[in-house]
């Protein structure tokens, strides 16, 4: 697994900032595998949420509590977790992508988490998570994002992914053989673990994958 560093002035304003951060190695695959499984979040998440109680979920309350501590407006910005469940809440289906992609949306449903899925191949040197700063960045599917006064996770080229959307510089392919994946916490370490076990889980029975290296941080 790379090295990871989270920046000093990202943990003074939020301290309980946290990643369960994950590795391992995976085909990457387009299935019906995946079909059943995301037909019943998505009907639990319609028959027990509205809109308005999206934004009480604890796990996201915490993160917009985060942005908002940081400068940064949540309702426009929204995390990539929020938008799922607006997504969902609203009745449309879940993009699919491929397994791989998918099972990072299943598990950031079932952890009310931010989930960043990358390929490890693409990520150079040393990974820094840190305050964006007014620099360019384009998120997937959603064109250039102002990243200034989020978190942002850099390498040697710069930011490749944020709670609100990752890059395509990183984006799992079909070539990707090593996979990265970061869980966001905004409250801390306490179930963080469960959530890198319901991750390893979800790969290993879906996905296939193998050779699993895990980390708090």
């Amino acid at each position: 697994m790379k090295k990871i560093k989270m920046d000093d002035v990202l943990l003074k304003i939020v301290p309980l900032f946290n990643i369960g951060a994950v590795s391992f190695q995976s085909s990457v695959r387009k299935t019906k595998v995946l079909d059943d499984l995301i037909r019943d979040i998505q009907e639990e998440i319609r028959n027990n949420y509205q809109l308005s109680d999206v934004l009480e979920i604890p796990n996201i309350k915490a993160a917009r509590d985060g942005y908002k501590r940081l400068g940064k407006d949540p309702s426009r910005y929204r995390l990539a977790v929020e938008s799922l469940f607006r997504r969902i809440v609203k009745g449309n289906d879940l993009y699919r992508i491929n397994d791989v992609v998918d099972i990072g949306n299943i598990l950031s449903l079932k952890t009310m988490r931010s989930v960043a899925v990358l390929d490890e191949d693409k990520i150079e040197g040393q990974i820094t998570i840190r305050i964006g700063n007014d620099e360019p960045y384009e998120g997937i599917g959603r064109g250039n994002i102002n990243i200034e006064n989020i978190p942002v996770y850099c390498d040697l080229k710069g930011p490749f992914g944020s709670p609100t959307s990752d890059t395509k510089r990183t984006a799992i392919t079909e070539d990707t053989k090593n996979v990265f994946l970061f869980i966001i916490s905004f409250n801390g370490k306490k179930e963080l673990m469960k959530d890198i076990n319901l991750c390893v889980n979800l790969y290993k029975d879906y996905a296939l994958a193998k050779e699993f290296s895990t980390k708090i941080i």
